[in-house]
């Protein structure tokens, strides 16, 4: 993989890429990439030489500087990747994640640390609407940065000002290892919770919507001074379990039960069938139709 910048602003011919004076790869624009020399862990160190066999330590090359180098395991969970499966302690016991997802949908929603005031609130809000996602044969899983003792605690609290006592699973992640594996925190923010902050784990303010194929279908991410919305929660997975099972879209608003928009991937000849009625088009790319049933 090649570095994140490039000095040139293009990949000239008459360098190679080179990490550890072994080539790795070639360069962005059809040419060969740069050389590397080996650096600190997750950088290499840029040369710029002449052309001939590629060697990071010839006494032709000018060492250019420091950069990151790009690992595959660097990248960020995608909508449609598998969601990252793991084994955890929680307050229900423990339970491997996608075992306990079984055949239904999930979903899985973060927080910094216990004892934070507003994910004390959201904790109370999930369990007041606890009915909900059941009827939509949703499982909810919290996580907190922090082991699940402090999350008993944290328990009675959110149950005496929230009204709401917690009724799903919080896994407890004392050595982070969960929110690093979906990427919630970077590989190097260490391996205990101990010490750390509530600003530390910032990041660590995610929701994942996961479908029965154990794929990840919607994510959101709130900062710490912003309560997330579960009415919108709720919104959002009304609208991928639909489109999971029809071939229709969801307008921006949309709520359960209003019109819906026929995928631009669906024929008007096979949009017939399913809509004998024919649909509203404003614009040609845009069919609307009932919900469908």
């Amino acid at each position: 993989m090649w570095a994140k910048s490039n000095p040139w602003g293009r990949t000239p011919e008459s360098v190679r890429l080179q990490v550890g004076g072994r080539r790795v790869g070639s360069g962005l624009c059809g040419g060969a990439g740069p050389p590397f020399g080996e650096g600190p862990e997750g950088f290499a160190l840029l040369y710029n030489r002449k052309p001939g066999p590629a060697r990071s330590d010839d006494h032709r090359s000018k060492r250019l500087g420091l950069f990151p180098v790009l690992k595959e395991n660097d990248m960020s969970l995608r909508i449609n990747d598998v969601a990252p499966d793991f084994t955890a302690e929680t307050t229900e016991g423990r339970i491997n994640f996608h075992d306990w997802i079984g055949d239904g949908w999930a979903i899985l929603f973060s927080h910094p640390k216990d004892f934070t005031p507003v994910c004390t609130t959201e904790l109370g809000t999930v369990a007041a609407l606890q009915s909900d996602f059941a009827e939509r044969n949703c499982k909810v899983l919290g996580i907190s940065v922090d082991g699940v003792s402090d999350h008993a605690r944290w328990s009675k609290d959110i149950e005496s000002s929230q009204g709401h006592a917690l009724n799903y699973p919080l896994v407890g992640d004392p050595e982070l290892k969960v929110v690093k594996a979906y990427d919630m925190l970077p590989a190097d923010a260490g391996s205990t919770s101990v010490g750390r902050t509530p600003a530390d784990n910032a990041t660590a303010r995610s929701v994942f919507v996961i479908g029965p194929d154990k794929r990840i279908k919607a994510t959101l991410t709130y900062p710490m001074s912003t309560g997330r919305n579960f009415d919108e929660i709720l919104r959002l997975l009304d609208s991928c379990q639909l489109t999971a099972s029809k071939k229709v879209a969801t307008p921006a608003n949309w709520n359960q039960g209003e019109n819906v928009i026929i995928l631009p991937t669906v024929s008007n000849a096979e949009a017939s069938e399913t809509y004998p009625d024919g649909w509203q088009s404003p614009l040609p790319y845009i069919r609307i139709v009932p919900q469908p049933e």
